[in-house]
């Protein structure tokens, strides 16, 4: 069976300032159900910001290995190339990252239209919060781009 790659050339990827190794595009923002579907983007070989999800996250990995680091660094797990995870809100902070190539994964975040994602410092305290009104903010941003 011929492998395929997923060509993402065409995506207007975004960034957020603050937050090294990590690029998004938002989908689709449904308020009214408080769904958020976006694509992240993680640099290969990097971990983003450490951070909790303080919401449901269901995630599916289209390129590359999605990696998820524990808070000291140390790798927890690797979800492969077309894995699907359902992620709980959770209090345990963690970092994510790509393997060997940049990982492209899409989030549907659902449910909340309150915290979706605590930022943490390296202390654990939460220096910043991204909400539904933040991705929304972030989403009009971009279409006017």
């Amino acid at each position: 069976m011929p492998k395929h790659f997923f060509d993402d050339s065409h995506i207007q990827w975004q960034s957020l300032a603050g937050f090294d190794h990590l690029h998004y595009s938002i989908l689709d923002i449904d308020e009214h159900n408080k769904i958020i579907d976006v694509l992240f983007k993680f640099a290969a070989g990097q971990q983003i910001v450490l951070h909790r999800h303080k919401a449901l996250n269901n995630l599916f990995v289209i390129q590359g290995e999605h990696r998820i680091y524990k808070a000291d660094g140390e790798l927890k797990e690797i979800r492969a190339v077309g894995s699907y995870t359902i992620s709980l809100p959770s209090d345990e902070p963690h970092r994510e990252g790509g393997g060997d190539c940049d990982v492209i994964v899409f989030f549907s975040i659902r449910g909340s239209d309150g915290v979706l994602y605590e930022i943490l410092d390296d202390e654990l305290n939460v220096i910043a919060t991204l909400g539904m009104q933040d991705f929304i903010g972030l989403h009009k941003n971009q279409i006017q781009g």
